[in-house]
């Protein structure tokens, strides 16, 4: 058993917010202008990842710079071109709730880049966390979790 796997929730959640505070977040800026997309510094959205291969083949597939697309001022990438046209045709369908950032964090109002390979699809939605660990916490309520998140994102995206 890992450090990590020994903690309680509580503590899961005080290691959180100290990779919030230390490594991920701006809080401030995400108010204040700074996306609210999981993407790098390289504009593309979740590390690649294609976003539509979740729901097409229950797994994270990387996606590639050939079959890109462009939506929310972001670049998108899929792993053929029939994924990148689904998208493009449905972009609200296959997006990441909250931007692909962590919707563990966000039930609590806190922007936190999330890991592509923690994932989850809730009643065809799609949404990603900051790792395995918490995904599978999230996943022990995911209605309470998802009504939090959501008004923590409504609250964020209305301030912008």
């Amino acid at each position: 058993m890992t450090y990590y796997e020994s903690l309680t929730t509580v503590s899961r959640w005080v290691v959180l917010a100290a990779w919030t505070t230390f490594l991920w977040v701006s809080p401030a800026g995400a108010d204040s202008g700074e996306s609210l997309i999981n993407k790098g510094a390289d504009n593309v959205a979740i590390e690649g990842y294609d976003s539509v291969a979740y729901f097409t083949e229950d797994r994270a597939v990387k996606g590639s710079k050939d079959y890109a697309f462009e939506w929310q001022d972001t670049r998108w990438h899929f792993s053929n071109v029939k994924h990148r046209d689904l998208f493009a045709a449905e972009p609200e369908r296959y997006a990441p709730q909250f931007g692909g950032l962590c919707a563990g964090a966000m039930t609590r109002g806190v922007v936190v880049k999330a890991d592509p390979e923690a994932w989850t699809i809730v009643d065809g939605r799609l949404y990603m966390k900051v790792n395995k660990s918490f995904r599978d916490e999230w996943r022990q309520d995911p209605a309470a979790n998802i009504e939090k998140a959501n008004e923590a994102w409504a609250a964020k995206t209305k301030r912008r």
